[in-house]
């Protein structure tokens, strides 16, 4: 099996020698798989997607319009 050399946040290396009794590398392992799995199933999925880049991106600005409208109507 490869190995992966993962750096880490000081803070994170700490919370994690509180639970030595945790197999953070197959933790790692999980995470990566699950992801991984995620990814290939967006791309089936997206591999019959007609839309363009470009509608993409103009999707994706009216959805983050959207959204700043409402965290803004709801901190006014």
């Amino acid at each position: 099996m490869p190995n992966m050399t993962l750096a880490i946040p000081a803070d994170l290396k700490e919370t994690m020698d509180h639970f030595k009794e945790i197999n953070w590398s197959e933790v790692a392992r999980q995470a990566i798989r699950e992801k991984a799995f995620l990814l290939e199933k967006m791309n089936h999925f997206f591999s019959k997607s007609k839309l363009t880049e470009a509608d993409i991106e103009k999707y994706g600005r009216q959805i983050k319009k959207s959204v700043w409208k409402k965290h803004k109507a709801a901190t006014a």
